[in-house]
């Protein structure tokens, strides 16, 4: 499992250096006057290429020691290794393309991404088994198709709730690497080890990007990266459910409440003013802690200062999504105590949300 890493983190570095030195061309197709711009400058939006093929390399690599190595391997055969691309690639190439042109219309994006959940749920036979609770299980014997819906919902949906978090330098991956090395913890409490694999190899390939994108800001993971995140998140997640009975389907829920929620609470305020989900606005959560919060930054050069502020936003939202990550690994197999949890953080949120809107801020914590 380390070498694989080790693969999928150097080959991620290494193409996101390339692009920053070969690829600033394309960054000037990205508008100046759009909402959720918060640089100076041109930066290329292609670290899910990077991200991409840095994860390709390791699971295949993966693969050719599952096939030829010896006892102590990782299992990760061919069957696995290529539905897991199949289902990953629509989304991931149509992230890139957007990236790389900025014409790539919302409904295409969300066409592609509902591909992959449709590959997923063919391919692999991916299905939600249960609800967590006796009650709620009864649901799934009675409506036997909802968990296929709720599957894909979640493969379809998530790379977008990704990209909707995806706004300062480290955020969105940061993020993904927190909840793919928890999903990949609790998949060795159960003895998931290929699948703990292919997440801690999707964190290193995250990570040899993030070496480019955060704090320096040179190389942004743009859609393509947001979906990737998703995609493979979403899978694992419901494969971890799927495989292993004593996980409860509120374990990822927990880990992944952030951008879940933030998406329905955008979803929501848009449509109470209204205005289309699709249309791009500056009033997230992570946007509001960037203009309300992270304030005290001088410098005498405008870039810099842009981007020291663009920087010291991410960490509010690093502890923010810490939050729910360290009691749904401590707590992955009590159903109440997790939704327990989830139940919280939508408080939290909202009420947060309120008070950075109604500027009662402390203020200790803006500085």
């Amino acid at each position: 499992m380390i070498w694989i890493s080790l693969i999928a983190f150097f080959v991620s570095m290494i193409t996101a250096a390339a692009v920053v030195r070969w690829a600033r061309a394309h960054a000037r197709n990205y508008g100046a006057g759009m909402p959720q711009r918060f640089h100076l400058g041109n930066v290329p939006r292609l670290g899910g290429l990077a991200v991409l093929l840095g994860l390709s390399s390791s699971w295949l690599l993966g693969w050719v020691q599952a096939e030829w190595g010896g006892p102590g391997s990782l299992k990760l055969g061919s069957s696995l290794i290529f539905w897991w691309l199949a289902i990953l690639l629509p989304a991931a190439l149509g992230g890139i393309v957007e990236d790389m042109t900025q014409r790539l219309a919302v409904r295409y994006r969300l066409f592609l991404t509902a591909l992959s959940s449709s590959v997923a749920v063919w391919g692999l036979g991916l299905t939600l088994p249960r609800l967590g609770l006796p009650w709620l299980d009864v649901i799934l014997v009675w409506v036997p198709w909802l968990g296929l819906v709720i599957v894909l919902l979640a493969v379809a949906g998530l790379p977008h709730a990704f990209n909707i978090i995806d706004g300062y330098n480290g955020l969105a991956g940061m993020v993904a690497v927190i909840v793919c090395l928890a999903l990949a913890h609790v998949a060795l409490q159960v003895g998931d080890r290929a699948l703990a694999a292919l997440l801690v190899s999707t964190a290193a390939a995250t990570a040899g990007f993030l070496v480019w994108n955060y704090p320096r800001g040179m190389l942004f993971a743009g859609d393509g990266g947001a979906y990737i995140w998703g995609v493979v998140i979403a899978l694992a997640s419901i494969s971890l459910v799927q495989r292993n009975a004593e996980v409860s389907p509120w374990f990822p829920m927990l880990l992944l409440i952030y951008p879940v929620w933030e998406t329905i609470f955008s979803i929501y305020r848009k449509a109470v003013r209204g205005v289309s989900p699709g249309v791009a606005d500056a009033l997230h959560f992570h946007q509001l802690i960037y203009r309300r919060i992270v304030r005290g930054v001088f410098h005498d050069d405008e870039s810099r200062r842009v981007l020291m502020r663009n920087n010291r936003t991410s960490p509010y939202l690093w502890g923010f999504t810490l939050l729910t990550v360290v009691p749904a690994v401590l707590f992955w197999n009590n159903t109440l105590l997790l939704m327990g949890f989830c139940g919280l953080f939508v408080i939290s949120y909202v009420s947060a949300y309120l008070v950075i809107v109604r500027f009662k801020v402390p203020s200790w914590l803006r500085h």
